[in-house]
């Protein structure tokens, strides 16, 4: 008979919560309508619509004439960065960003850049953060539009000094952009930001709902076509159902958030010891202390990233790499890259709310032998 799945990718999308799913239920029934028209259907449709805006920007603290749903969190950081830009483009056209931003953001810096624009990315250290000196410096450039910061990295964890960033951008009269994915739901996000976006299947919700925050007083220019809905800020119909999922989702997974980070940053902080102490010639990346309650990655030299993904799904473990340094790519990931850390056999284990202390232990039971075999079968002997 074999094991039980484990499911460690929280950090790419997390497993429906309870809440989320009763909620799309419900919410099929009665909110299949548009919210657009004025009969009695579309007005209960629009009803539910109201209340999740209602509901998701009481749990993130901002108002909800600012809260606007898209239909991923790929949309909502390609609206924060163009629309920010085309809000600012009399004030310049240079786009500051971290080295280690996700790819959406830096697939619309270089939609900009290739438009005529100009981008500046700024490095991190060795643990995967933005050196707060450079970041200074950039955004106080003449003719910066927008600065764009992940709120902590969603590949090794590493929370980003935002506060510090927030307020060199208030100096410099610059609007910051914060990736908030990994932290809504999950941990408290700093202020001093002007736009925000965040995607409902981190923190439990359906897949398919970005949110879109954009601060009163902020310049922004929607980037797309004229669409008069959420706003004006993202066009065409929501997927209502699941924004209903998505705010549900998001209340309950924030008020158990700091009971869940309690009891998950101990299993993470028992991954980082072992692997180190039990797997040889390893490297456990990002900060050990500031950093996301759930999430660790680490590299094995000598071994192929994509064999060991598959290797550890065959015996059951469902986890990410940060790298595509694979016999096929040879690219390593660029977060990786910027930290000038290890790349090759790259794993990056993210818990949630289902995930147990045995589910863990198995883990690291099984992974020395897993790593073992393929160093052996490549070859690689006497670590």
């Amino acid at each position: 008979m074999s094991a039980p799945l484990v499911y460690l990718d929280a950090a790419t999308a997390a497993p429906l919560h309870p809440v989320a799913r009763q909620a799309l239920l419900a919410a099929l029934d009665d909110g299949w309508a548009d919210p657009a028209r004025l009969y009695t259907q579309a007005r209960r449709a629009r009803q539910l619509l109201d209340a999740s805006r209602e509901a998701a920007a009481a749990t993130l603290g901002v108002r909800a004439d600012e809260l606007s749903f898209t239909p991923s969190g790929t949309t909502a950081a390609h609206s924060a960065v163009l629309g920010g830009l085309a809000g600012r483009r009399r004030a310049g056209g240079t786009l500051v960003h971290s080295a280690i931003e996700h790819s959406a953001v830096l697939h619309a810096a270089e939609w900009h850049v290739a438009a005529g624009g100009t981008a500046t990315s700024v490095p991190v250290d060795r643990l995967g953060r933005v050196d707060p000196a450079a970041w200074s410096a950039a955004v106080a450039a003449p003719g910066v539009a927008l600065a764009a910061l992940i709120g902590a990295s969603h590949e090794v964890g590493t929370v980003q000094p935002v506060a510090e960033a927030a307020a060199a951008c208030a100096a410099a009269g610059v609007p910051l952009y914060v990736d908030a994915a990994q932290l809504v739901g999950r941990a408290p996000v700093p202020g001093g930001w002007s736009v925000l976006t965040a995607s409902a299947h981190k923190w439990g919700g359906p897949p398919g709902v970005g949110l879109l925050v954009v601060r009163k007083g902020t310049r922004w220019e929607s980037p797309w076509p004229a669409d008069e809905r959420e706003s004006g800020r993202t066009p065409g119909v929501v997927n209502l159902p699941a924004v209903v999922a998505a705010a549900a989702s998001l209340r309950a997974a924030a008020a158990d958030a700091a009971a869940e980070a309690a009891r998950l940053a101990p299993l993470v902080d028992r991954i980082r010891a072992r692997v180190a102490a039990e797997v040889p010639d390893v490297e456990v990346v990002g900060d050990a202390v500031d950093r996301l309650p759930h999430l660790v990655t680490f590299s094995c030299l000598y071994v192929d990233g994509e064999a060991l993904l598959h290797a550890l799904d065959r015996r059951g473990f469902a986890v990410s790499s940060g790298s595509s340094c694979t016999s096929s790519t040879l690219r390593p990931s660029h977060v990786l890259e910027a930290m000038g850390v290890l790349s090759h056999g790259n794993v990056r284990v993210s818990l949630h709310r289902e995930t147990t202390g045995a589910d863990v232990e198995r883990f690291l039971t099984e992974l020395p032998g897993i790593v073992a075999e393929l160093r052996a079968e490549a070859g690689v002997v006497g670590l």
